[in-house]
């Protein structure tokens, strides 16, 4: 699994990191963002979840 979030879209709501806090965190001005090394989703299976819940969708989830 691949998990990025498009930072164009990203309103900073937090579910991300609400959902996923040990993939998820917000930058210092409050948007989400991948932790460094969990690019991966860190086999959580809530990533998708979180990409499901963001509303803006801004959360991408790949299976490559």
């Amino acid at each position: 699994m691949k998990v990025g979030i498009n930072s164009d879209a990203c309103i900073g709501s937090g579910q991300c990191v609400l959902t996923v806090p040990s993939v998820f965190t917000q930058d210092d001005d409050g948007f989400g963002m991948v932790l460094p090394g969990r690019e991966d989703g860190a086999g959580d299976p809530l990533v998708k979840e979180a990409a499901r819940a963001c509303p803006v969708q801004a959360i991408e989830v790949s299976e490559a």
